[in-house]
């Protein structure tokens, strides 16, 4: 914690002079959950054509990040590749905003489908509360997961109680009286666990 200065000036150099273009870095800072304190880097987009023609980064782009940037980092660290999921999402892949939360689901085994299915059903409440969600999918990226990620276009505001009808209430109206009990019975059945964050959005920090 007491080289966040320093980690932060490596960081935002190594971004502006190796993140540019295709490979702009957004960073985030991290305000809640077990990883509070720490930053997530999001890099692109780009489709999996775009990385096989990446090709290597290079000695001097390696060399920076090893010696300037790397030695801030505890032994807390993971990378992950995100597939935006456009028929899951209430909102377009590059339409962001500075105040996010993220919930991380993660499926029992055999049980994405299911879970993809909850998803479905979720999508059109939130989009009757005029909900912002960009939902990811990982790729061989450890245990599976979707991310659905809260962009908040209004702010931190936009989860008061009573600022938009109750979730329950938005899933009933668009899909039937009693629904809401069978949707968390799913969650029951179809996911092992999950957990959430909020992150703010660093634009001293990412790629210019």
């Amino acid at each position: 914690m007491d080289k966040i200065g320093e980690f932060e000036k490596a960081l935002t150099a190594h971004a502006q002079k190796y993140h540019t273009g295709d490979w702009k870095w957004r960073v985030w800072q991290i305000q809640s959950g077990p990883d509070a304190g720490g930053f997530m880097i999001t890099e692109g987009p780009n489709s999996w054509e775009q990385i096989d023609k990446r090709g290597d980064l290079g000695t001097e782009h390696m060399e920076d990040w090893n010696k300037n940037v790397s030695v801030y980092l505890t032994d807390r660290f993971s990378a992950q590749y995100g597939v935006f999921e456009e028929e899951l999402s209430t909102v377009q892949l590059t339409d962001y905003a500075d105040k996010i939360a993220i919930t991380h689901v993660f499926p029992k085994p055999g049980m994405g489908d299911q879970v993809e299915n909850q998803l479905k059903m979720a999508k059109k409440a939130w989009a009757a509360g005029n909900q912002t969600v960009a939902v990811y999918s990982t790729s061989a990226s450890g245990p599976v997961q979707y991310l659905l990620v809260y962009r908040y276009k209004q702010g931190l505001k936009e989860r008061e109680k009573g600022f938009r009808a109750p979730f329950k209430d938005r899933y009933e109206t668009a899909n039937g009286k009693g629904s809401y009990g069978e949707f968390m019975e799913g969650i029951s059945k179809y996911t092992d666990h999950g957990w959430s964050e909020i992150l703010f959005f660093r634009p001293d920090l990412s790629s210019k």
